[in-house]
């Protein structure tokens, strides 16, 4: 990755090529995550911020309230809807910290 990018850019293409790692090369639904690489990315790339991420029944809860459209597969718009979530917490906890700091 080139040092021109800013820290911002390089976390964005971090989660872009993140979500098209774990699409298969041999799905017949292009640009979707399958159920089963699904779980895998939870417990290989989320298991710090997410409880429950070996739990199958769990996965598979995570997934039915992604999946927008009920396809049983993950789009990358229903995988930034993930991202979002899992941010959203992160920014308030930090600013939290960043508010008792500077009392």
């Amino acid at each position: 990755m080139s040092d021109c990018y800013t820290e911002l850019e390089k976390a964005i293409i971090v989660l872009v090529e993140n979500f098209y790692k774990y699409v298969s090369k041999y799905s017949l639904v292009k640009n979707k995550i399958s159920k089963s690489s699904f779980r895998e990315m939870l417990q290989k790339e989320l298991n710090h911020m997410l409880s429950d991420t070996g739990n199958r029944k769990a996965a598979d809860k995570l997934i039915q309230n992604l999946d927008a459209n009920h396809d049983g597969r993950i789009s990358f718009d229903e995988y930034w809807t993930l991202i979002g979530g899992i941010t959203g917490p992160i920014a308030n906890l930090i600013r939290e910290q960043e508010q008792q700091s500077s009392s």
